[in-house]
């Protein structure tokens, strides 16, 4: 599911990694987060993104294009 145009992937945790889901976003390297659910996956990355664009602005790094094809789930 594209959010800002990014892809975002989201995946189930198996057990001995806490269960849940996680939700990780390709084209910008480290961002990620997780939930009980999808969809608190979902809203817990849509968050992330924000907060690890202001990081890079604030480091002074480039933000990367959406580079990969819109997907849900991998």
């Amino acid at each position: 599911m594209p959010e800002n145009g990014y892809s975002i992937v989201v995946r189930p945790l198996d057990a001995e990694d806490g269960g849940g889901f996680l939700a990780t976003v390709p084209d910008l390297p480290g961002c990620m987060s997780d939930g009980d659910t999808e969809a608190e996956a979902l809203e817990n990355v849509r968050s992330a993104i924000q907060d690890w664009m202001v990081h890079a602005r604030a480091e002074g790094r480039s933000i990367p294009p959406p580079k990969t094809c819109s997907r849900y789930g991998a």
